[in-house]
């Protein structure tokens, strides 16, 4: 089955197709940590841990992934910070996460507290407020900066977490997928993309391993009762076996790189980043999107649109 395409020309003078298609995104509610620490070191440490097994929630218990790092002077406490953000399905789930990401992963790591992200968000959950009973009685309340917090003992001195956390409905599942003539030049193309996200961007998240994801999917199956099964229309191996396919002839890997953000603005231009990022790279043959015609979320992004929007 053919696409239809545009050409595009990055900076560099390369040149390849952009399916004339968009990304069909859909809504999960986030919560946004800021972790700080002794050092950056281990600041990124706990949202290394933090964030782990959050690819999708089509089989993980949540999404999550690490924003970026904060200097020191734009902490509550002053020190080295990270941001990572959470999704889920709905704010029971995401508070039973952030709970378990932040008592499991954050408070036992060296250094480290975890204050609130998005104070300006309506919706509030008790975070902190729960996590404060580890402290089997001999908690405390403190204030840190204008921050109502709790000092929970722990081995090495205190732990302080803020008492609540603000969470929004975000969105889920923007994406594009980098089709090459080789794995070579599309894993370079799909971690120039990655990077580009990284420095250029910001409210973002890249749920998936190095934010690269090798096996998209598609949702039920053709043959058995699950969730989700492999994008069969987006397998190499697969083109000359399947009626549906979307692999030309000359490409021989597929990359798909998935974005979370706080709003749609910022996943569409953090989508925009990246197809001209991977776009640059000698081998890249197309770049397309996953979608559902319309029937997995309400929001879209067109690939020809987030180009030109920069």
């Amino acid at each position: 089955m053919s696409e239809q395409t545009f050409t595009y020309k990055a900076e560099n003078g390369n040149i390849c197709e952009i399916a004339d298609t968009f990304a069909e995104m859909f809504p999960l509610w986030a919560g946004r940590i800021l972790i700080t620490a002794d050092s950056e070191k281990w600041a990124l440490t706990a949202a290394e841990v933090a964030t782990g097994f959050a690819t999708s929630v089509i089989m993980s218990p949540a999404e999550a992934g690490i924003e970026g790092t904060v200097p020191p002077e734009n902490t509550p406490d002053k020190r080295s910070g990270v941001l990572i953000q959470i999704y889920n399905r709905n704010r029971f789930d995401l508070k039973n996460q952030m709970i378990m990401r932040i008592g499991q992963c954050i408070m036992t790591c060296p250094t480290t507290s975890a204050f609130d992200a998005l104070p300006k968000a309506k919706r509030r959950l008790k975070v902190g407020r729960s996590l404060r009973y580890f402290g089997d009685g001999f908690q405390k309340k403190v204030l840190v900066g204008n921050r109502k917090a709790w000092k929970i003992p722990v081995m090495e001195g205190n732990f302080i977490v803020e008492d609540s956390f603000g969470v929004v409905e975000a969105v889920a599942g923007g994406n594009f997928l980098i089709l090459a003539k080789d794995k070579t030049s599309g894993l370079k193309a799909a971690e120039e993309a990655v990077k580009a996200i990284k420095n250029k961007t910001s409210e973002v998240i890249l749920p998936f391993p190095g934010g690269i994801c090798r096996s998209g999917s598609k949702a039920g199956s053709l043959k058995y009762k699950l969730k989700a099964s492999t994008n069969h229309p987006y397998c190499p191996t697969l083109r000359t076996l399947v009626e549906d396919s979307h692999i030309p002839e000359n490409v021989n890997c597929v990359y798909e790189v998935v974005i979370n953000g706080l709003s749609l603005e910022a996943v569409k231009r953090a989508m925009g980043v990246g197809i001209k990022a991977a776009a640059s790279i000698s081998g890249v043959v197309r770049i397309s999107a996953g979608n559902y015609g319309g029937r997995l979320g309400p929001y879209k992004a067109f690939l020809k649109e987030v180009l030109e929007a920069l």
